[in-house]
């Protein structure tokens, strides 16, 4: 059985839609984990899958692989995520830059990695990270960014550009 019939099925017994949880579960588990550590991946994966069963009625049955949509949704959790974690994170930068220097906190490992990020476009970033960690064809992309495949090609060219120039100048 597809992901379209597992859901579909799952309107009158919820209990089928763990056909879809137990096929995806890793591949969502593993770009959260990629995309904001081990320690919230478990959360996004959980919350990708209750909000998924939520809007199971949603889904377009077309599509037989569940598995851009659930990216889709995790995507738009770790947003959120991200946001949360650029304002914790600006408030640290606050609260060191008035730190001895030897009480400040050593940088962290891939700061030109997440510099780079996040100088991106957001539709560019969300992109290039669903096909690197998310592992999407570019079709799939397409379907989860509810954008044309030649759109989604753009912003991955873009941001592949952006992203060497960011770590070339970096090391200049």
């Amino acid at each position: 059985m597809d992901d379209a019939a597992a859901i579909q099925r799952s309107l009158k017994d919820p209990q089928a839609f763990v056909a879809v949880f137990d096929r995806h579960y890793g591949a969502v588990h593993g770009f959260a984990g990629r995309r904001a550590g081990p320690d919230v991946a478990d959360e996004i994966a959980a919350e990708t899958f209750t909000r998924a069963f939520d809007r199971r009625t949603t889904y377009d049955r077309a599509y037989p692989d569940a598995r851009p949509w659930l990216l889709a949704i995790a995507s738009n959790l770790l947003r959120r995520h991200w946001k949360a974690e650029r304002r914790h994170l600006e408030a640290w930068a606050r609260a060191q830059a008035g730190a001895p220097p030897h009480e400040a906190l050593p940088e962290a490992i891939g700061h030109e990695i997440v510099q780079a990020l996040d100088a991106l476009a957001p539709a560019d970033r969300e992109a290039l990270l669903l096909l690197a960690w998310g592992e999407l064809s570019y079709e799939e992309i397409a379907r989860a960014m509810n954008t044309p495949v030649g759109t989604v090609r753009s912003r991955i060219a873009r941001a592949r550009g952006r992203v060497s120039a960011c770590l070339e100048d970096s090391h200049a």
